[in-house]
């Protein structure tokens, strides 16, 4: 294996020990202030998926919520969803809009402002994976998938943060906002670069939404949120298949994001049925040390290092 080396496969990166099951549950227990009965939370994407399990959730827990999403039509079946969870129908609102047209936001975030005053949550969740009827966006083809994605999976939350932060950010009450992020934009498979692009910008995106918040003293803080393997819509379940053993449902994500936000993880790395915390943290661990070990790019796919890469996690995965 050109380029390889054992030493590679004995190093172990030192972690953060991670808190005990009974200080996460302690401090989960005690919430967040976002999170809190007659609070707003705004998510976009909200007529399926991930989503609107949130949607659901947040309702659940008393929360004011405002579903955005560009599907008129499921939107309106997502909303009568969500009422049956909450305790007040006026305190649910809906807006048929397309994140990616920034005036459209706009004018989201002055009729949220008109009717409740503040927003307490702001989930960028809505996300494609390529553009309908059209091939994925690779490093040399699928164009018009390039730019749906980008306009959606980007610059949609790019809108979303230049119209609402400014706005959170003169809140007395704290907030938070969470942008769905993805593993494709950490570990880069191979296979639709347009959508792993996206989603890599989403990702530095929001840590530099971190540090400008933390550093102006602001009351907002940020999260990014990646999902494990999730059944939804864009995983191609549609409501007309079983999931498969290996995936999560939407809901199971949600509740693992409510716990990670009470304890205030800014990364939101979520586990499947399949992919454990530490496989996820092995993944990303090897991909960053072809930079700095000096493998060819996505080596984890490269023939000459699949070896090499299996033997990495066999020796560092604890069962």
């Amino acid at each position: 294996m050109r380029g390889a080396s054992r030493h590679q496969l004995s190093r172990h990166t030192s972690r953060q020990p991670s808190p005990s099951h009974s200080d996460v549950h302690e401090r989960a227990a005690s919430g967040h202030e976002a999170i809190h009965a007659g609070r707003v939370a705004v998510i976009t994407g909200a007529a399926s998926g991930i989503g609107l399990a949130a949607a659901k959730k947040f309702a659940s827990l008393g929360l004011k919520i405002v579903l955005v999403d560009v599907d008129g039509e499921r939107l309106e079946k997502a909303k009568k969803q969500v009422l049956a969870l909450a305790e007040d129908a006026d305190g649910i609102l809906t807006f048929n809009v397309d994140v990616s047209d920034i005036e459209g936001v706009r004018h989201l975030c002055e009729s949220v402002y008109k009717a409740f005053g503040e927003v307490n949550v702001l989930m960028n969740n809505a996300g494609i994976g390529k553009e309908p009827n059209h091939p994925v966006g690779t490093a040399f083809g699928g164009l018009a998938s390039w730019k749906a994605v980008l306009d959606v999976n980007l610059w949609g939350v790019i809108n979303m943060l230049q119209v609402f932060t400014p706005e959170m950010s003169r809140q007395e009450n704290a907030s938070l906002i969470v942008n769905t992020g993805s593993k494709q934009g950490i570990t880069n498979p191979p296979g639709n670069a347009a959508y792993n692009v996206s989603k890599a910008g989403v990702k530095i995106l929001t840590e530099n939404l971190a540090y400008e918040l933390r550093t102006s003293h602001s009351t907002v803080s940020a999260h990014l949120f990646v999902p494990g393997w999730t059944w939804t819509g864009m995983t191609g379940s549609n409501g007309d298949a079983p999931k498969p053993a290996g995936a999560w449902t939407a809901d199971q994500t949600v509740e693992y994001m409510l716990t990670r936000l009470r304890v205030g993880d800014f990364y939101i790395l979520v586990p499947d049925n399949e992919t454990s915390s530490d496989l996820d943290a092995l993944r990303i661990r090897w991909a960053a040390e072809d930079i700095t070990e000096g493998r060819p790019a996505l080596s984890r796919w490269h023939p000459e290092y699949k070896g090499l890469y299996e033997e990495y996690i066999a020796e560092n995965t604890h069962q």
